[in-house]
């Protein structure tokens, strides 16, 4: 198969899951599920990749194996977060400003401001499970894989587990409107975006050992840009600090990606 060919079936797969998922958005006025949907349709394109290869070799069922494990991990918790706490209001404000200030209706803020951007984001930052699948050869896994293996699994482990301490210490009312310190979180101000980064980074070293799974690095490029400058930490932080009066201390101290000890206040 053409490799322009398997990449248009995927992301044909990955626009038609997107435009189905606007569509019940639209009905419900909630698009809030679009994040648990990003890490799902990231395994669905895995799948659609080890299914177009034909051949199940260990470097394809690697790749998409790890994917799910981390997309199906993430998405669960997204979507438990979204039927438990209801409607993200960064959306609401988000789309009270469209339709104040354009004048677009739910459907058409869904799309310009979300959905629009979702399959060309997903596609990009989806590339080490698409182009490490692509290739048959080499077929036995080399210590580049086995390394990315390990700090995919890292990542993985590393933001469930922030995602766990962060859920306990929400639902402690002694730490009501206080900044979780403890754990993960007193290494780096987001675990969960420093394991998602690992995670990525892991899959493109396990697709770097095939000759054209080394071009998939925009993906993970991509993936780090977003979380630390795009729509990640600044907007995160930007809303913490207005509402979180010892945030700004613990911006201080507390590295923002990569965990490292705290500073002395």
């Amino acid at each position: 198969m053409a490799l322009l060919t398997y990449l248009a079936i995927n992301a044909g797969v990955a626009v038609v899951l997107f435009l189905t998922l606007w569509a019940a958005c639209v009905r419900i006025r909630d698009v809030t599920v679009v994040d648990a949907f990003w890490a799902f349709g990231m395994v669905v394109v895995a799948v659609s990749s080890l299914i177009q290869a034909h051949e199940p070799t260990p470097r394809r069922l690697l790749l998409t194996g790890l994917c799910a494990l981390w997309g199906l991990r993430l998405g669960g918790y997204l979507f438990w977060r979204w039927r438990s706490h209801g409607p993200d209001r960064r959306y609401i404000t988000m789309f009270a400003r469209a339709e104040a200030k354009n004048g677009w209706g739910y459907a058409e803020a869904a799309m310009r401001l979300v959905f629009a951007t979702q399959v060309p984001l997903l596609f990009i930052v989806c590339l080490p499970v698409q182009l490490g699948q692509f290739a048959a050869e080499p077929r036995a896994l080399g210590p580049l894989a086995w390394v990315g293996a390990a700090l995919a699994l890292v990542g993985v482990f590393f933001e469930a587990l922030g995602d766990a301490q962060l859920t306990r210490h929400r639902k402690d009312p002694a730490m009501a409107g206080k900044v979780l310190r403890t754990g993960l979180w007193r290494y780096t101000r987001h675990p969960n975006y420093f394991g998602d980064a690992c995670v990525w980074w892991g899959l493109w070293l396990i697709a770097a050992e095939t000759p054209i799974g080394f071009w998939a690095l925009p993906g993970p490029i991509l993936l780090t840009w977003t979380l630390i400058k795009w729509s990640g930490l600044p907007t995160v932080e930007r809303r913490l600090q207005k509402t979180r009066p010892d945030y700004a201390q613990y911006i201080a101290t507390t590295s923002g990606f990569i965990p490292w000890p705290p500073k002395r206040a």
